[in-house]
């Protein structure tokens, strides 16, 4: 073999042992998840709106584009956060599926529009304009200091996000629940870091270790 094809073949072992030890925490961290879902919304949502709003008022500038998601589960809920930002006049895109295996597109949105049912649940615009956001919030399972994230598996957020990052600026916020920090989470080679985690406890520091 050659010392491509061993580079090769060591990415694909080291994936395999990331996803495999997902695969072991999402059980868990999907339960954490709802325990401090069942306590704490719909407070949690409208405490981590006041945050997000005080912790990163320098990147909402006027004409910055912000994706948000509508929450499905146990998400921590973020439709606060979106009224806010639509009250104050910021753009707001949600996600919509282009198929599988392919990065998440965006498409305008804003409070009161129509929503339509998608795969797995989602709720999708179902109308607007497309658009690039600088400002990504993203759902998670759970996620580590280092800002990796785990998410259901399925790698849209990683492909989106790298999509976004070749293609200019692009910064990521983690929304959870505080319980939902994990000690480690397994970084598989075109996983994609959050530059950010936020909580209804407030911003949640990253060491940038990975």
């Amino acid at each position: 073999m050659t010392a491509a094809g061993v580079q090769a073949a060591d990415r694909q072992a080291v994936a395999a042992s990331a996803e495999a030890a997902k695969a072991a925490l999402r059980a868990e961290a999907a339960d954490r998840r709802g325990r401090a879902h069942a306590r704490q919304h719909p407070a949690a949502g409208r405490a981590l709106a006041g945050h997000f709003l005080a912790s990163f008022a320098e990147r909402l500038s006027a004409d910055a584009v912000v994706a948000l998601y509508w929450p499905i589960r146990t998400e921590i809920d973020v439709r606060p956060l979106i009224d806010r930002l639509a009250v104050s006049g910021h753009r707001i895109v949600l996600p919509v599926l282009r198929g599988p295996g392919k990065p998440l597109g965006f498409v305008s949105w804003r409070p009161g529009q129509r929503l339509r049912t998608a795969a797995f649940g989602l709720s999708e615009p179902a109308g607007g304009r497309p658009a690039t956001p600088q400002l990504v919030v993203a759902p998670l399972l759970a996620f580590d200091r280092t800002g990796a994230r785990l998410g259901y598996g399925g790698g849209y957020y990683d492909r989106t996000l790298r999509e976004l990052r070749r293609a200019g600026p692009v910064f990521a916020v983690g929304a959870a629940y505080a319980a939902q920090e994990s000690a480690q989470i397994p970084v598989a080679p075109g996983d994609e870091p959050l530059d950010a985690v936020i909580a209804e406890s407030g911003p949640v520091p990253l060491d940038g270790g990975r």
